[in-house]
């Protein structure tokens, strides 16, 4: 079977909800970081075969197929084809399997796997309705907040360890700022302002370096009265735009490429659509299967922060070194823009590799209505 592997990757800062963002359309932010990984690759746009680009809420201006007029905007050749990927919250992180997946089945040889989303501008759960009563009289769906409450009392998770796994977060991504070590998957972005100038934006708005565990235990619960969950220890409402190229061994021989990591497996699962957020727990474990590896093989863990309560109970399932788990922060500090997050994870995992000399890297995200997605990368 023909190997995939990652060329390189970017993204954009990320930015707050009606933050540093919210005044550039998601088509046009996806558009740019299209751009730039070009650039950066110095690949020529008429050589890519396709494009996968992830969006969770396809309404407004992330819809008509957001994933067909990015590379449009961006100013791909017309021959260029794009669809747009939906796998909620792991959207990008699909993105990358489906671009691996058509390299390895030889369909493709390079393929750009993409994502995005303006959660400012395009709110999340504006592309839904009502749902099914056929589907209501089997499950009792729940806000995802809900699911996170019930993971908490699942796993005995009380309020102190959520908010103190939330402050780490917000610590180590501040650390990794202060250290520049997001520069090498982040470029600098110029966007519109409110007073009508442009302005270059750096650096991901959401790690609080003013935070404390002393103003998080003020924070109401969000979701219950009597809940643990508060918006303190939940992912951040987010946008950004996160994009990689992946390419077969031709290629890389036919483009002079010098590939930074292999795609080692892939795993799906699909899990209780009330809980909901369980997956990364038996995705984690598949995915190992499937690239025959151990849990003690694994260097370092992306594991989606959609709240401190689906970390730490994948972390109770496993007890992982936790210095190999989110090491330099997760969506809690860095923020969640739903379609962007998986090509995030993938880049901090690949940096970390690359700094650490590490081998393989785990990532692994949650999804709503109960589903995950792990993918194994080797530096290489």
């Amino acid at each position: 079977m023909t190997e995939a592997y990652i060329i390189d990757g970017i993204r954009t800062p990320f930015g707050r909800r009606n933050g540093i963002l919210k005044n550039i359309r998601p088509d046009d932010l996806a558009a740019v970081t299209l751009q730039h990984l070009v650039s950066r690759t110095h690949t020529d746009p008429a050589t890519v075969e396709d494009v996968r680009l992830g969006c969770v809420t396809q309404i407004g201006e992330q819809g008509f197929n957001i994933g067909r007029l990015a590379p449009l905007i961006a100013g791909f050749p017309v021959e260029v084809p794009g669809a747009t990927v939906n796998r909620m919250c792991a959207s990008s992180l699909e993105t990358v399997n489906q671009a691996a997946q058509a390299i390895k089945s030889d369909t493709h040889d390079l393929v750009i796997a993409a994502g995005v989303e303006s959660m400012t501008r395009v709110p999340m759960g504006s592309d839904g309705s009502t749902f099914s009563n056929q589907l209501l009289a089997q499950y009792q769906i729940v806000p995802q907040g809900i699911s996170a409450e019930l993971i908490a009392e699942k796993w005995h998770l009380d309020r102190e360890a959520l908010d103190a796994y939330s402050y780490q977060s917000h610590m180590r991504a501040i650390a990794a700022q202060h250290d520049h070590y997001f520069d090498k998957e982040t470029f600098d972005l110029t966007v519109p302002g409110d007073d009508g100038e442009m302005h270059t934006v750096r650096t991901d708005e959401g790690p609080r370096a003013d935070t404390n565990l002393e103003k998080m235990a003020t924070l109401r619960p969000a979701f219950k009265p009597d809940g643990v969950v508060t918006a303190g220890n939940s992912s951040q409402i987010s946008d950004g735009a996160s994009a990689l190229l992946l390419a077969s061994e031709n290629a890389i021989n036919r483009y002079g490429y010098t590939p930074r990591a292999r795609i080692v497996a892939m795993s799906v699962v699909g899990v209780d659509p009330v809980i909901m957020l369980t997956g990364p727990i038996p995705a984690t474990r598949k995915v190992l299967d499937k690239a025959g590896l151990k849990f003690d093989d694994i260097d370092v863990f992306e594991v989606n922060e959609a709240f401190a309560s689906v970390v730490l109970a994948w972390g109770e399932e496993y007890h992982p070194d936790w210095n190999k788990v989110n090491p330099h922060g997760g969506a809690i500090a860095i923020g969640h823009p739903l379609g962007a997050s998986g090509g995030r994870l993938v880049l901090t995992a690949l940096n970390h590799l690359e700094v650490t000399n590490g081998h393989y890297a785990l990532i692994t995200m949650c999804i709503g209505w109960g589903m995950a997605v792990a993918t194994i990368i080797e530096r290489v």
